[in-house]
This record gives structure tokens, sequence and C-alpha cells, in this order.
């Protein structure tokens, strides 16, 4: 969640906006191949060089990467319940294979994964951070991937919305709790509406769809993959209306100074070179965020 973290599709409530889609099935070009592989599908396999300078303790243990898993398409459960899918997951996976180590994905609240990170309890955080100079106080940042924010409403766009401009202003406006849309975004808006905007804030992005659904809010803001996927899977409810904005790099989060830094931003270009970095993102539509460069601590 570029702090940002919206919409989400879970249980009894994705078959509800979805129809019988299947959540945990991919939507990209590559979707009748995607899970996994077809012939020309680009090799994923260790570095040997890489995984050589993987700290031992880290070797034995595994790395636990902490996801808040209810952000599709980045991260969710699959009809499971069990199963954890999306893009992020598969990008996970595929830097374990690079660097040879066991990775294991843990769900935990958005907002409490940098706090875990600074205690030592994960080694990881994958879950659409946005790299910003405020977090880089407290972690490191290896970007991998390019969003910005997309406005999400009722399906013909019944009011008129605009992602830019003050249509917002005096609407009522869902967003995730913690998110940057809730923290940053619409209060630098409120400064300049004269009639406010109406804040509605939900702790996950099931309680983000719905109240656009039932209409308790006009419209939602959200990372523009997950709304471009939450739009897709509603069964014809909700549209993303205009072009995203405030596009910046999503990055992992690594505890400061952690040996693991330079190594992900080594295994991604592993990743990119061998093509299994398009692969992913391609499996799951995201083709145009894909970055063609790899910075530790973009916004510094």
């Amino acid at each position: 969640m570029s702090a940002l973290r919206p919409l989400v599709l879970l249980g009894s409530a994705t078959l509800l906006l979805a129809g019988c889609a299947d959540p945990s099935e991919p939507t990209g070009a590559s979707a009748g191949t995607s899970s996994g592989a077809s012939s020309s599908a680009a090799p994923i396999a260790r570095n040997a060089t890489l995984a050589a300078k993987v700290p031992a303790a880290l070797k034995a243990s595994g790395i636990t990467v902490a996801s808040d898993v209810s952000y599709p398409p980045m991260d969710f459960f699959a009809s499971d319940n069990k199963t954890v899918v999306g893009a992020e997951a598969d990008l996970d996976k595929a830097l374990g294979t690079v660097l040879g180590v066991k990775v294991t994905i843990v769900n935990v609240p958005f907002d409490s994964i940098l706090p875990g990170l600074q205690s030592g309890k994960y080694q990881l955080g994958v879950s659409s951070f946005t790299d910003t100079a405020e977090r880089e106080k407290v972690v490191d940042f290896v970007t991998y991937f390019d969003a910005g924010t997309s406005l999400i409403v009722p399906a013909g766009n019944p009011k008129a919305l605009k992602p830019g401009g003050d249509s917002l202003c005096g609407r009522t406006v869902a967003v995730a709790k913690g998110s940057t849309q809730a923290l940053v975004d619409l209060p630098a808006r409120a400064k300049t509406c004269k009639t406010p905007i109406k804040v509605s804030t939900f702790p996950d992005g099931t309680g983000v769809n719905l109240a656009v659904t039932s209409g308790r809010a006009d419209a939602a803001l959200a990372d523009s993959p997950v709304a471009a996927y939450a739009a897709k899977r509603s069964g014809g409810k909700l549209e993303v209306t205009g072009d995203s904005y405030g596009n910046a790099p999503f990055g992992i989060a690594v505890p400061k100074n952690s040996e693991l830094t330079g190594l992900l931003k080594s295994a991604l270009e592993d990743l990119k070179a061998s093509g299994g970095y398009e692969q992913i993102l391609a499996k799951w539509g995201l083709e145009s965020g894909a970055l063609d460069t790899f910075e530790i601590n973009a916004a510094s």
C-alpha cells in the first residue's frame, strides 16, 4: 500500500463482488498458462554466487516475509483461504529460489509490518510499501514495482467524479486505514475544498469495496494495480475512472543495515536478466509497472 493500501477481495466478500470468478486466477495476457508454466516460461534458478553470500543463520532458518495478505492481485489467499498467491507472493518465492533459501510468507496487519521488522520478528516486508523518505528513517527499501493511485467509482460513474481537481469535495470517499490515501492524499485535498471530503476509513479493502458497492461511499482511492483488479473482479459493479496519479515505486522493506538489502537488489537484477521478473508481472497483468532498474532507498 503505497502507505497505499486499499481494496481487497476475501472470503465470501470476494464471491459476492466477483460473481463466480476465482480470485486466485490471474488476469494477465498469459493467464492461460499462468499457474506456472509454459514451455516458454523463463527459468528461475538458484544463483550460486548470490546464494553463497546469504548469511548462514538465514540459510538455516529461512527468510520470513511479512505481508498483509488482503491485497489482490499483489498478495491474497487462494480459494482455500490458506495458500498465499499474487504477484508479490510469486516474487517472494522467486527471490528465494535465486538466493537458495526457503521463504515463508506470514499474514501480518499492514501497520504492524514495519514495527515487526524493527524488532527482528521478520526479515522482510513485502506488502506494496511505497518507498518514502519518512519510512526510510526506520527501514531500508529495495524497489521492484511502479504504481500510482486510482479512483474507483460505481459502474457508470453516476456522480461524474474525477481523480484530480475538486470533484471529491463534499463526497464520501472510502480508504484503508494506514494508507497513503488516508494519511496524505485526502488530507492534502481537504485543504483546497470549500465543502469537506467525508473520509470513510476501513481496516481492510473488503470494507472499502462494500462501502462503494452499497452506496455508503461515493468512491474509493486505492493503488492502481489493486483498483484495476478490483474493478475487473467486481462483476460489473465497480470501475476505475481517469488516469492514475502520484506514481512512485514499491519497495521491499528490510531492517536497517541488513545484509539482505544488497543481495535482494542483485537477485532482482538476476530475475530481470533471466526474464523471470517480467514473467511474474505478465502473469498478473502488471507489465506496465515493471521497473528498468532497481534501487536501494530511492526516495532519498
